[in-house]
């Protein structure tokens, strides 16, 4: 249970990290009278890349999971322990554990978005659109079609957590172990470049929904409404995408070598 704690603030923490660089990169690009303006998608995608490098590096006690769809493929990819060994920080794969690997990426991710409106504050109160101050909490369509959204949804995390398992696996043969969080932050500068533009690529139910919680709850000065309406998009894609390629690195991963 001690472990326990450790991971739940480590993954806190990496979360929070996660959010706060990578919606902070959204702000500066999107928000009136920011020296960032402008700067457009590619340098999103590198934000939140670095995003996660940053995250991945606070959280390494946990195994930096800091989104529920890594810890959900992880489970489907037939995980029986979280945790870092080389920390002495491992717990066995609980129901237990499992929610509070997710509780803690949610409440991390809201926090982030929260320090983000805080360093912010200034030029949400001076941007007139509603629709780009909720673009800096969370995702959205390009073209609203629900359905071809979750499919989008669905494909990006699968590459995630595809990739991310397969780099678990041959790491240290590859020497890409020794690297760290960079190819885990590569990865995602690449799944926002390619597959990024339909829905803004959330990946990541933790990171979607923690914000529109703090947009829910921040006193943002015209902020309209959250768009709940959307919102089980990036929730249910990526769990569907994480779930799917745990299962499809079991049976691809062993034959790909």
């Amino acid at each position: 249970m001690d472990n326990l704690g450790v991971l739940f603030l480590s993954e806190l923490v990496g979360t929070a990290m996660l959010v706060l660089l990578g919606c902070g990169v959204v702000a500066n690009v999107a928000l009136a009278k920011n020296k960032g303006y402008n700067g457009g998608f590619l340098m999103v995608n590198i934000g939140w890349g670095l995003a996660v490098f940053a995250g991945v590096i606070v959280a390494y006690a946990s195994g930096a999971h800091i989104n529920p769809a890594v810890t959900l493929g992880l489970v489907a990819n037939g995980a029986t322990e979280f945790g870092n060994p080389a920390f002495g920080t491992t717990v066995p794969v609980t129901i237990v554990s499992v929610l509070t690997f997710i509780g803690a990426q949610l409440i991390g991710a809201t926090l982030g978005a929260i320090i983000v409106w805080l360093g912010y504050k200034q030029h949400f109160d001076a941007e007139p659109e509603s629709a780009t101050k909720l673009a800096v909490f969370s995702t959205g369509p390009a073209i609203r079609s629900y359905g071809w959204n979750l499919v989008t949804e669905i494909i990006g995390t699968f590459v995630l957590v595809f990739v991310v398992i397969g780099f678990g696996r041959n790491g240290d043969a590859s020497g890409l172990a020794a690297l760290g969080a960079l190819p885990v932050a590569l990865l995602v500068i690449g799944i926002g470049a390619s597959l990024g533009g339909p829905t803004g690529y959330a990946i990541n139910p933790a990171r979607d929904l923690g914000p529109r919680i703090a947009h829910a709850i921040l006193p943002i000065k015209g902020k309209g409404g959250s768009d709940w309406g959307y919102s089980w998009v990036p929730i249910v894609g990526p769990i569907i995408g994480g779930v799917l390629a745990g299962w499809a690195a079991l049976v691809a991963l062993p034959v790909l070598g």
